[in-house]
Order: C-alpha cells, then structure tokens, then sequence
C-alpha cells in the first residue's frame, strides 16, 4: 500500500531570487501533496525546477565541472546542506542534436539529488517541498519486470533446434522451429490441446498474410526495454541494431550523445555500454522478447519472426535498452533516461514488458497493487510520465513514416481486472494476452484501458495438472507446448525456448507494428503515431463472441494436487482489447496515412544531409538545384540527395523528375533558439 503525506507549502524565495535578474516562479496558491511509495529507494529524490531557475542552475553545473552537490539556488542549497546531500546532477545527459527538443518539453529541469540514506525521506521531502524554485518532487524506486523472474524456461539448444526441418517444410520460411509458433499461423492442429483445452484456427497475430506483403524493413529500430538483448545470438545478430559511431570498451562517448560505447544499446542498471546476459538472476526474458519481433526469418536454423524479413527483404532492427541485469533493477530515473535515449537515437518503438501491479491485483496472491487512475499514475510518477511523453511525441520523424512514437506495454499477469500502468496511460498501447482458442489467457490483466490482445500462451490452461511442462518425445526433443517460442539465452548460452504472459503477447502487437510500418515505408506512407494507433485497433479482430460460458484452468498447475478453477468469460467483454492483426494491417495502409513528400530542411554551415528521394515517391530525378547557393547546395547523385550548409539564409530547392518537378524550403541557422543549442 502507498502512504501519501500531505505538506503546507511555505516559499522561500527572497533567497532564491538574488539579483535583479532573475525572475521569480509565481507563488504556489495551494498545498502541494507529496506521495511516497513504499518500495522507495532511500536517500535519493528527483526534483523539477520552474524555469526560471534554467541559468542559475547551468551557471552552476558547468563552474563545478559537472560533479556537482549543490544547486547554486541558495535557498534550494540550504535544504541540501542539512540534508547531507553529496550528488546533484542534471538527469538527462545533454546530446547537442536533441537539446532544443529536450528544453522545449522541460526534460532539461530534472535533476536528481543524493543524501545520506539515514536521513528521513518524509523530511527530505518536506523541506524541499517548500521551496518556490522547485516545481515536482517525486521519489526515485525500484521498476519490476511483469513477469516472474523466479520461473524456469523451458530451453531448447540450439543444437537441438535444427533437428524438426520436416516440420517445417510447409511454412513460409525455412526456420526449423516455426512449426513450434502457432502464436504467427494457428491452423487448429497444435497438439497440446487437451479434453478441457481448445486449438481453433486463426487465433494468431495474421501473419500468414501479411507475409505476403512484407517482412520488414531494416530501417524501422525497435527499443526492447528489459533484460539484455543477447546480441551475438545467431539466431538475432543480423537484426540488432548497431551505432556505427561507437566501439565496445573503447570508453568514448564517439557520437557526442552522452553515452559511452553504447554499440547495441545501453545497459542503464549499469551505467555502462556493455549489455550483460550473464548475470545470476537472469532469465533471458528480453532475448526471448527481441526473437518474437525479430529473430531472422528464412535462415535455415532457429525460429521464425513477426518482421524478422525474409523473401528477399531485410528485418527490423533491435535496441537493447537494459532495465534489469540478473537481481538488479532500473530504478524509475534510469528508465526514463532510457526512453528518452530511444527516441533520440532512431527508435519508433517501445517494447515494454515491465510496469506496476494492476490496481485491482489481490493481496492475498502476494501483489501489491500499483496506481489506479491516470491522475494518480501521474502525480505519483511525473517524471515518468514526462519521458513517455516525450517518446511519443518526438520518436520518428515528421518527413518520416511515422511522427512519433508508439509505446507498447503488457497489461500484467496478475489476474486482475484493471490494465497495470503505465500500460494504461491513455496514449500508450496496453496488451492483454490470449491462449491459442481466442479466450483470455488465465493469468492476463483486462479492463477498459486494454487496446489490443495478442497470443500470450496458457500453460494453467494447456499443461497437463501435476506434471512439470518439460515433456519430450521419442527424439528427446521438448514437445510443443501452450505457450511461446523464441530465441533465449540461459546461462550464457544461446539457444530457444517457451515462456508465456502479456509480456509475450507484447512483442506480438510491437512485432505487428514494426511490419506495418515498414509496409508503410514501401509504400511512401506517412502516420502519426495517434493515426498508426488507431489503425491497428481499427484492423484488429473482435473476438468476444468467444467469451460465452466458464473457462477451466489449473492455478500453478504443475504442481501436485492441482485444482480446477474456473474463468465466467462473460466478465471479460469489452475488456480485453481488439486481437492484432498483421494482415488487415498491412492490407489498410496504403489506404491510410498520407503520401510522404520533400520535407524541409534546417540545418547549420557546413552540416550536410542526405535524402533517399525514392522515400518521398521521388523517381529517376534528373536535377536538384537551389535558388542561393550562398545559403545552401544540392548535389544529386542517383536516389541520394545531399544538401550542405553554406550561409545563414533560407533558400528554396527544386528537384526535377519524369512525375514533375518537387519542392522544399532550405533553413540554414546557426541555432535553433536564443539559447545556442541547434
């Protein structure tokens, strides 16, 4: 349970604003309310300054060289002198390509602050609470996975998965295990079904169609947010994102964004841009998560992807972003560090199998329940709010496919009927899971804030009561089973295996977004992320017509002595969300979104930029040419487009081709704003 502590706020500003030109925040009118989770870490608290604290604060960072323990606020610095605080630093590092953005949403006000831990966090909480300077205040705590970590897997090596190529011989692609992945083509055959246990055909994610469209596109970078994402598993190291600017143990931050050899990604629980799967604790959760999205398809070993490329197409690519590192957590400054870091560096999707426990999760199962409205997620978590917001907004591209990001999270698996947050953050994108005959899988999170279901597995429902769900056949091959199969890495080492929960039915719907846009991209089509939100849910199936009656399951059914419980369907209608499908996605796009045209561009002197004009439904161009070459060139050559900065000035450019001739405005500057930043 939450304790909320309520303070009378006084203001302190006659020290604070302490020269004539510094402009004081406006008087607090009313009480402000602090709200103190339980789980919180001790001695650290994350504060948001009113802007007008901006100059004194940066003042103040860069005389102490960036290790900094006070503010340079007087006032603020007081209550950090009693509280013995010894840290104070800005939360999200700058990186001079995004800082314009960061400071227009107020990212770049966030600090957080350490203090010796035997100092009452209520207290610490109080005091700063009073100042005028300080905008939120809200304590910094421990995230948790949405799955149990504590739950074996069922691992197959990979040795042993290129033994089933007959079974396989009637699939789209020639990956050994696809007939394993009923979850992608569910033709009613999978044998795991038992005499209370239904298979029905198509309950799966559409893809045997849309397959035939496409199979991904190399250029849509979808953001894991989980454990590790085992990059060197042959299975995955083709589609693993990779920033060309860095080096692993090189040490050097190569491309300026504030991050040291983060080649693949960032481990955040470290600090550190070497990502680890071989701590003790862990689960190879995110590698199984990163195999449903974008294992490699038609490679002759393994398992199969949603958008994993195939048929002459490359895949998506994968950016492990580390939350969890064996028994080790992201505390909530570090995840939204995490998804600021995804936007800034390409990514266009979140993949989130982590978040609180549903409001509505029972007590005596052992769950503490989480937020229950949005305004209570929000007050409690503004900084987390914040950076979701910010990857929303300011993922993709407004000449790209897709303006803004989608944030796709697992509803939970507490059996609760309320959406877990932030899941049920109204712009994100909260998954309900399903077993294999379209009912809700026993275990999932459902309420009104679920959008979209997806195939999750049911192992209480499919495994058979008293006997563990490693069972094999007369090959010593582990038999199919009523959960998910993908790419895992257990011990260090590589290989596949089962694992179920909404946190499998996630990389399902963020597999099926990840397709559809790179559909869209082959067609030129241009979304914002509301539109490309809305389209899923709109060309995802009902299927509530199969929640009539009891369903029967086992509650940790592998044990001995196992009982039946029994599900009522009908209290599910209307609360699991709409089943993703691939097919009617893909097959809506090209009559949805808009035509991507020539964007344009701002750049600085001497920055160049690229277009790939085929992206902008540009074809065979025969010239580019700008009207003050002063200001800008432009210099065709084939599909590339690349315009360099001359002078500070705007310009307009003209390319010509067989459809017409194309048009765009050149902005050159040397700032983007009055405060230098570009």
């Amino acid at each position: 349970m939450k304790r909320y502590l309520y303070f009378a706020v006084a203001l302190l500003l006659a020290t604070a604003c302490y020269n004539d030109t510094t402009t004081c925040p406006a008087p607090k009118e009313q009480p402000s309310e602090a709200i103190i989770p339980d789980d919180v870490i001790k001695g650290e608290v994350i504060i948001k300054f009113h802007p007008e604290m901006e100059s004194i604060l940066e003042e103040h960072i860069t005389r102490s060289g960036g290790d900094a323990t006070r503010s340079g606020i007087p006032s603020t610095d007081e209550v950090l002198e009693i509280l013995g605080a010894y840290h104070f630093e800005r939360l999200f590092p700058i990186d001079p390509r995004h800082e314009e953005r960061t400071r227009k949403d107020g990212l770049h006000l966030w600090y957080i602050v350490e203090f010796d831990e035997s100092i009452d966090l209520s207290r610490a909480v109080k005091e700063l609470s009073k100042l005028g300077e300080v905008d939120k205040i809200q304590c910094n705590r421990r995230i948790y996975r949405a799955y149990n970590e504590n739950i074996e897997p069922h691992f197959i090596s990979c040795a042993e998965a290129n033994q089933a190529t007959t079974r396989a011989a009637a699939m789209p692609f020639n990956d050994p295990e696809i007939f394993r992945q009923w979850c992608y083509i569910n033709d009613g055959s999978a044998p795991f079904a038992q005499e209370w246990a239904k298979v029905l055909a198509g309950a799966d994610a559409g893809c045997k169609e849309a397959w035939e469209l496409c199979t991904g596109d190399q250029e849509i970078i979808v953001a894991v947010m989980d454990e590790a994402v085992m990059w060197s598993h042959p299975d995955l190291a083709d589609n693993i994102w990779i920033n060309e600017a860095e080096e692993l143990h090189a040490g050097v931050d190569g491309d300026g964004n504030g991050y040291k050899d983060d080649r693949y990604g960032y481990n955040f629980v470290r600090d550190s841009g070497i990502l680890s799967w071989t701590s003790n604790g862990s689960t190879g959760h995110g590698t199984h998560v990163a195999g449903t999205i974008a294992a490699v398809n038609d490679n002759g070993i393994g398992c199969a992807s949603i958008a994993g490329g195939g048929k002459g197409q490359k895949g998506v690519k994968i950016m492990s972003l580390q939350l969890f590192d064996g028994a080790n957590a992201s505390s909530l400054a570090l995840e939204a560090r995490a998804m600021k870091y995804a936007a800034d560096n390409g990514a266009v999707i979140l993949q989130c199998s982590w978040g609180y426990n549903s409001a509505k999760s029972n007590l005596i199962m052992g769950y503490t329940p989480g937020p229950a409205t949005e305004e209570e997620w929000a007050a409690t978590y503004p900084l987390e709010k914040e950076a979701l917001d910010y990857f929303i907004n300011h993922a993709g591209s407004a000449n790209g496919v897709i303006d803004g990001g989608l944030a796709i999270f697992a509803s939970g698996n507490e059996y609760a009927a309320q959406s877990s947050f932030p899941a049920a953050y109204s712009k994100c994108i909260s998954v309900s899971a399903i077993a294999a005959d379209y009912t809700p899988a026993s275990y999932s999170n459902y309420g009104s804030e679920v959008l979209l279901s997806a195939p999750g597995g049911d192992l209480e429902y499919y495994g058979t009561p008293g006997l563990q769900d490693e069972q094999y056949d007369e090959h010593g091959i582990l038999k199919e089973q009523g959960a998910i199969f993908s790419t895992l890495v257990v011990q260090g080492v590589a290989g596949y295996g089962y694992y179920e929960g909404t946190s499998m039915a996630c990389p399902h719907v963020s597999g099926v977004a990840a397709l559809g846009l790179s559909y869209a991209k082959r067609l030129n089509r241009h979304f914002t992320w509301s539109e490309f939100r809305d389209l899923m849910y709109a060309t995802a199936r009902d299927i509530e017509s199969y929640f009539v009656g009891e369903k029967l399951y086992y509650m940790r059914h592998s044990s001995a002595g196992a009982t039946p419980l029994k599900m009522n369907l009908a209290d599910y209608q209307g609360k699991m969300g709409r089943l993703v499908d691939a097919g009617a996605l893909l097959k809506a796009i090209d009559q949805s979104g808009r035509p991507m045209r020539l964007p344009n561009i701002y750049l600085a002197p001497d920055q160049s930029i690229t277009l790939t004009l085929s992206n902008y439904n540009i074809v065979e161009a025969t010239e580019a040419s700008v009207t003050s070459e002063g200001i800008a060139t432009a210099t065709l050559e084939g599909d590339n487009l690349t315009i360099k900065g001359v002078g500070v000035g705007q310009t307009s450019l003209t390319v010509k081709s067989p459809s017409g001739d194309h048009h765009a405005t050149i902005t050159v500057r040397e700032s983007a704003s009055d405060n230098g930043w570009l």
